[in-house]
């Protein structure tokens, strides 16, 4: 199934439905995730059910600080998972990296063409479409660092 976005509330939708769908593993990538409502109650109470079911979380960003400022209920999530989450962030070098992207399970994916836009699609089902951004995932995770930490001061 693929579905095509241009819209805020269509963008949190898929990553709603990617969120529910996901088993064992999220990989994402994006500049800041402004976008991506992770300090929301839904979206917690979603993470937290993946986290509890023993799901892994990973997020490879530019720059943290959008989270650590707006987005409390992730850092207590972050907090109280530290051992099914990690966070990276990206080296200055690929700082213009601007796609933005979540995948679970390495068979559903949402993805943000630029992350400066809400144009988009979602595909799921479909470990095809999801292999060249997780390929890429990789890549950036690879080259990346230590980023938000449990201990984020303002808990």
């Amino acid at each position: 199934m693929n579905a095509s976005f241009d819209t805020r509330a269509a963008f949190q939708q898929q990553l709603d439905e990617v969120w529910a769908r996901a088993r064992a593993t999220l990989v994402m990538f994006d500049p800041d995730f402004t976008l991506f409502r992770l300090g929301a109650p839904d979206v917690d109470a979603a993470l937290r059910r993946f986290l509890h079911a023993g799901g892994r979380l990973r997020l490879a960003l530019h720059d943290p600080a959008h989270l650590e400022r707006e987005a409390p209920r992730f850092l207590r999530l972050l907090r109280d998972h530290v051992h099914g989450i990690e966070c990276r962030r990206t080296p200055r070098a690929l700082r213009a990296l601007t796609d933005s992207f979540c995948i679970a399970d390495d068979l559903h994916i949402v993805r943000r063409f630029h992350s400066d836009h809400l144009r988009g699609e979602a595909v799921f089902d479909a470990p095809q479409q999801t292999e060249l951004s997780r390929l890429r995932f990789d890549a950036i995770w690879a080259e990346s660092q230590a980023g938000i930490q449990a201990s984020v001061s303002g808990l």
